[in-house]
């Protein structure tokens, strides 16, 4: 397959039947809410948090405890709560008792709910410790739009020393494209593919 083809999978097919049946196990990575200082909490400041605020003061905060403070009883329930939040879900499959039961939480807590679409700072350098133990020194980044980005091979060193921007979304491929994490719109998690 060309490095273009790996954007993130149709909606039409199952999760392991994407990218030809490459891989073998398709993994959901759950983005963690965010716990920061009060300082930056909804009371204090009315606005998200930037990426370099998170990466330096924020902590990652479970799906699990979320769910337990709400009185959502699942996973599922919760990101049906995040997607109502956003406004992406239909009229007939929003849950708003549920998206009201997490805004009381997360304005009353110093805790922020993940940024849809994007690669979730806070698991940044997980992704990239990935590579690293495949002992990669380098990653393919896919645009999520490839006919007007192209593909690009990224050292690690690069993301390290801060002279490359880590991509806010797409595909990040393994050379040897034996793993891949992508990301969509509207999503509150990353898919991470890989062959076994």
């Amino acid at each position: 397959m060309e490095p273009k083809e790996f954007t993130y999978p149709s909606y039409e097919i199952p999760l392991v039947e994407a990218y030809g049946c490459l891989f073998e196990s398709a993994f959901i990575v759950l983005h963690p809410f965010v716990r920061i200082p009060a300082s930056l909490a909804w009371t204090n400041t009315r606005q998200y948090p930037s990426d370099d605020q998170i990466i330096e003061r924020g902590e990652k905060f479970p799906w699990a405890e979320v769910a337990a403070r709400t009185g959502l009883t699942c996973c599922a329930q919760l990101c049906q709560a995040l997607l109502t939040s956003i406004g992406s879900l239909p009229d007939h499959l929003a849950d708003l008792s549920a998206a009201a039961a997490l805004r009381r939480f997360l304005e009353s807590q110093t805790v922020w709910m993940p940024a849809e679409g994007r690669f979730e700072p806070l698991l940044r350098a997980d992704f990239l410790r990935a590579f690293e133990l495949a002992g990669a020194p380098e990653l393919l980044f896919v645009p999520e739009f490839t006919h007007t980005n192209p593909t690009m091979r990224l050292p690690l060193a690069g993301f390290h020393g801060g002279s490359i921007p880590f991509p806010p979304r797409g595909t990040l491929l393994a050379l040897d494209r034996s793993f891949l994490f992508t990301v969509d719109w509207d999503s509150f998690f990353t898919l991470f593919y890989g062959t076994r």
